[in-house]
C-alpha cells in the first residue's frame, strides 16, 4: 500500500507571508487606490444642463449628418430624462429610424412597437408601422442590401413574413396614408418572393430525390401564393415530382394546368438548364 506523502511544514511555513506584512501592504494599497481616484478626470455629462428642445436638436442634427450611433445615445437620453411630451414622441420614432440605419433590427422593431403601443392615436403612427415593415424587409441583407437590391427569395422567409404583416396592418388601418401605396407595392413584391422561396425549396428537394417533400413545397407555392409568376415553376416541379413518384394521372393533370395557364411556358419544351450559379 502506498503511503501518503508527509507534509513539508518547513516549505509551508516559509511560503506563508507574515500577517503583519500583509496588513501593512493592504493598508498602503487602499491609500493608493483612494488617492488615485482623485487623479482620474471626472466624467462630465455634456447634456446634463440641456433643455429637452436642445437635447432633441442635438440628436436630430447628428442623425441628419449620418452619425447614427451618437444620435441613438442622445435620443435614449432624451427618452429617459423627458419621457412625456411631443419631443419624447418624436425621439422614439427617430430612435427607431437611427437603429434601422445602423442595422440594429431588434432595437428598431422594439422602438416601433413602443411608439405604436404608447401613441396609437398620434398622427405619425402610420409611419411607425411602415418603418417596422422596412426594418424586416431589409433584415439580414447586410451592407450590400443598401448597395443593390438582393433577391429576397434567397433569404430565410421569417423576416419577409413579418414585413408583410406590418405592411398589411398599415394598409388596413390607414388606407389613405402617404405610405400605403409603397406598402402595397412591397406586399406584392414580398408575395412573389415568398412564392419563389417555396419553389427554390421544392427544387432543392427534387434534385436530391425527396419527391414527396418537393410535391408538398410546390403545392405551398401554388395554393399559398396563387396568381404569382412563381406558379409556373411550381407547376413544373410538381409535374416532374409526380412523374418520379409514378403518379401518372396527377402528372398529366398538372401538365394540363401548366399548358392552360402558361401556354408559352419554357417548361413545356423540356427540362430547363439551371444557371451555373444555382446549386439547388
Amino acid at each position: 500500500m502506498t503511503s501518503l506523502p508527509y507534509p513539508n511544514l518547513f516549505i509551508r511555513e516559509r511560503a506563508a507571508p507574515r500577517r503583519g506584512f500583509c496588513s501593512w501592504l493592504a493598508g498602503w494599497l487602499a491609500i493608493l487606490a483612494i488617492g488615485g481616484c482623485g487623479l482620474l478626470p471626472a466624467v462630465v455629462d455634456e447634456t446634463a444642463n440641456l433643455t429637452v428642445e436642445q437635447l432633441y436638436k442635438q440628436a436630430h442634427d447628428f442623425m441628419v449628418e449620418g452619425n447614427y450611433n451618437r444620435a441613438i445615445k442622445l435620443f435614449e437620453t432624451l427618452e429617459a430624462r423627458f419621457p412625456y411630451g411631443r419631443y419624447a414622441q418624436q425621439a422614439v420614432l427617430e430612435l427607431a429610424y437611427a437603429n434601422y440605419r445602423t442595422g440594429e433590427t431588434a432595437a428598431a422593431v422594439a422602438a416601433c412597437d413602443r411608439y405604436i403601443r404608447t401613441f396609437p392615436n398620434n398622427q405619425n403612427v402610420d409611419y411607425a408601422y411602415y418603418l417596422k415593415g422596412l426594418v424586416h424587409f431589409r433584415e439580414d441583407q447586410g451592407l450590400l442590401g443598401y448597395v443593390y437590391e438582393l433577391d429576397l427569395a434567397e433569404r430565410e422567409p421569417k423576416g419577409m413574413r413579418e414585413a408583410f404583416a406590418a405592411f398589411k396592418e398599415l394598409v388596413a388601418k390607414f388606407p389613405d396614408s402617404r405610405y400605403a401605396q409603397d406598402a402595397t407595392d412591397r406586399m406584392v413584391y414580398l408575395t412573389n418572393a415568398l412564392a419563389r422561396y417555396e419553389v427554390n425549396v421544392a427544387r432543392y428537394y427534387y434534385n436530391r430525390g425527396a419527391y414527396v417533400a418537393a410535391v408538398n413545397r410546390a403545392q405551398v407555392a401554388i395554393i399559398g401564393y396563387p396568381r404569382t409568376a412563381a406558379s409556373e415553376s411550381a407547376l413544373d416541379v410538381l409535374a416532374r415530382s409526380y412523374d418520379k413518384l409514378g403518379l401518372v394521372q396527377l402528372r398529366d393533370d398538372t401538365l394540363g394546368i401548366l399548358r392552360q395557364t402558361f401556354p408559352d411556358s419554357v417548361y413545356l419544351a423540356g427540362p430547363v438548364d439551371k444557371p451555373w450559379w444555382k446549386f439547388w
